[in-house]
């Protein structure tokens, strides 16, 4: 049984995503088609564009793979959130892996192109917040995104994240994560404090 209080945080985040249309659950090995078709329409191709999430000027190839999601299923010191809209469409993921230090990791939010703009991101960026301090005792968030996505990183920097001045490498040469279309990238590093 859940020794968490009746109503939680986390809840109240499901409940304002509910209202707002979106059912909120964990990501199962069900879900694994859903999810990559997902994530793939947030980043790369042609669909992507529709949206202001898209990597595809920046990066060709896959994004996400069915045999890269079932790891990251399997992992357990992580979770995925599914938000699903009408008919029980996939609409919005995020992914937040347990802390180090006091720092829960935030990676792949992904909104479908159709789903920018309602403020299903948001609502999900709030829930991952909760979810990683109410079940996990996480004090602070870290992200990272590529350097040359000044949107998005504007976007974070609106929801109180900060730039900590460091970067780190992008994987050059591993075609899992996509196809370089420049040779400059990166990833930018990012915190937020939550308590």
């Amino acid at each position: 049984m859940s020794a968490h209080p009746s109503v939680t945080v986390v809840d109240a985040h499901r409940q304002k995503l509910r209202e707002a249309g979106f059912e909120v659950a964990e990501l199962t090995a069900a879900d694994i088609a859903d999810y990559v078709e997902l994530v793939s329409s947030a980043y790369r191709g042609e669909g992507s564009k529709q949206g202001w999430t898209t990597e595809a000027d920046l990066l060709g190839g896959q994004r996400l793979d069915a045999p890269m999601a079932e790891e990251m299923l399997a992992e357990a010191d992580s979770q995925i959130l599914l938000a699903r809209g009408e008919q029980g469409r996939a609409v919005a993921s995020i992914y937040v892996r347990e802390p180090e230090d006091g720092a829960a990791y935030l990676g792949v939010l992904a909104v479908s192109p159709v789903g920018q703009g309602k403020g299903v991101g948001s609502s999900l960026i709030s829930l991952a917040e909760a979810w990683v301090a109410e079940r996990w005792g996480a004090t602070s968030m870290r992200m990272s995104v590529i350097n040359k996505r000044d949107e998005l990183i504007a976007y974070y920097e609106r929801r109180g994240y900060e730039r900590t001045g460091d970067v780190e490498p992008f994987p050059y040469g591993d075609e899992r994560f996509g196809v370089p279309k420049v040779d400059d990238l990166e990833f930018v590093l990012l915190r937020k404090q939550l308590s």
